[in-house]
């Protein structure tokens, strides 16, 4: 994940303490002219690289940051400000630079005093230079604690997203057809967690007669996602950072299975579980949606009469495994995912 590796970003006082005491430790090293050059040069160098090394961690958000990952960004912090502050970060870097290279040549051909007072007054500026960017420095390391524990999800392989209000079976569902159990994984702006597993086209079952196009996908590895908090509820009733992280979602799904409990057992009427999978199918409106209408084993309490108004795709049951394989060779249908051969990347 593209965040998840990025380095603590110093504060203005600990990056100025650190130039000036491995300066002193240079000056002591070396004597006359040569000492007040030596300490300027570290000083220099290390508020620099310290301050290049802070920009240059990040992605660029237009070219390297899929528009997931972009999209869930933007949901937590505000990226223009902070692509706003690696800039005045990289800004003070470069004054770092040329504060370096104005002072040098004055200490070369000069006596010590007057070399220690050019060194003294450039290290004030270099302070000052820090300083004036604490705010952003501060801001980066903000948005580095908020972005590093994003989920971990692939935006490059095929991914089925699970939807539905709560208690539909969609957890059950994706424990029961990946093969890791159990993988959560919390946004930061919410306390509940993403239900993440994955399965390979082998996985599936091997009941259906057998294509030359299900053979290729058994070495596929696909991604299935549960995300509740997100698209549990209708969009009226979400904030606006789960909105945001919804429409990151899309750039996500290639495929989305809303799932139905027509017993209302869940503890919400079929009618407002019918309205939630409209709006989503009218957001997702690019990508497939399937509707899954769950708990066939509790037909008892099914309202027969309703039916033909879920207008439900597929019906099965997790709890007794009826058609949960037909619902995922269904949806792998749906993704379509053909992969690309190492002989078409060269073309």
């Amino acid at each position: 994940m593209i965040f998840e590796d990025l380095p603590t970003t110093p504060t203005s006082e600990e990056l100025i303490d650190k130039a000036f005491s491995r300066a002193a430790r240079a000056g002591k090293a070396k004597g006359g002219l040569e000492a007040q050059q030596s300490m300027l040069q570290t000083a220099a160098n290390i508020i620099s690289d310290n301050l290049e090394n802070v920009v240059t961690a990040w992605p660029d958000f237009e070219y390297d940051a899929h528009p997931f990952y972009y999209e869930l960004a933007d949901a937590i912090v505000d990226v223009d400000a902070l692509r706003q502050s690696l800039s005045e970060v990289m800004w003070a870097s470069r004054k770092a630079r040329e504060i370096h290279e104005e002072y040098q040549p004055r200490l070369r051909k000069t006596d010590v005093d007057t070399a220690r007072k050019h060194r003294k007054q450039a290290f004030a500026r270099l302070a000052d230079i820090v300083e004036q960017v604490d705010d952003h420095l501060l801001r980066i390391n903000e948005a580095r604690n908020d972005l590093r524990d994003l989920p971990e999800i692939n935006p490059d392989e095929p991914t089925i997203v699970v939807a539905g209000y709560p208690n539909v079976g969609k957890s059950s569902f994706v424990n029961d057809v990946t093969s890791a159990r159990g993988e959560t994984a919390s946004y930061p702006f919410t306390t509940k967690g993403i239900g993440l597993g994955h399965f390979e086209g082998a996985d599936l079952s091997a009941d259906s007669e057998r294509t030359d196009r299900s053979a290729m996908r058994d070495h596929i590895r696909y991604q299935i996602v549960d995300t509740p908090g997100l698209l549990d509820r209708p969009p009226a009733e979400r904030n606006e950072i789960e909105s945001q992280a919804v429409s990151a979602i899309e750039h996500l799904a290639d495929c989305m299975l809303v799932m139905l409990d027509p017993s209302a057992e869940c503890g919400y009427p079929l009618d407002s579980q019918l309205e939630l999978r409209d709006s989503i199918a009218a957001q997702f409106e690019t990508v497939p949606v399937l509707t899954i209408a769950n708990k066939t084993d509790r037909a008892d309490v099914w309202d027969d009469s309703r039916t033909d108004e879920m207008n439900a795709d597929y019906t099965m049951s997790v709890e007794t495994g009826e058609n949960v394989d037909t619902v995922l060779e269904a949806a792998v249908e749906a993704v379509d995912y053909e992969p690309t051969l190492p002989f078409e990347e060269e073309q």
